[in-house]
């Protein structure tokens, strides 16, 4: 099992989410988070003083697959989070070894 973690726009959710349903994925983790990279950050005027803003708003998306499905998710979600402009974001993946649900106790691929 893998681990597929995307940071993308935040406007890019629902393109990603429905993309990844789209390939029978019926179980997602989204959290928001701020960070930068390559774009390092922008300035903002508030009340005619301009400031600094380094981090900027971004969705992390994690979703748990089988091995078999990893490049399919990934292509989905590099095709429904693409604007083609900086800052599109990034997408990680990590081993799992291990998987509980917590409610009935299956495990590992019962579980996702």
């Amino acid at each position: 099992m893998k681990l597929i973690s995307a940071v993308i726009k935040p406007f890019k959710l629902d393109d990603v989410r429905e993309a990844v349903a789209s390939l029978g994925i019926n179980g997602l983790t989204v959290t928001e988070v701020k960070g930068f990279g390559r774009q390092k950050g922008h300035t903002e005027l508030y009340r005619g003083a301009e400031y600094q803003v380094d981090f900027l708003p971004k969705v992390k998306v994690e979703i748990v697959v089988q091995d078999d499905t990893v490049d399919s998710v990934i292509e989905a979600v590099k095709k429904a989070a693409y604007t083609g402009r900086i800052g599109d974001g990034k997408i990680f993946v990590y081993d799992v070894e291990h998987v509980v649900r917590i409610r009935t106790g299956e495990a590992d691929g019962d579980a996702i």
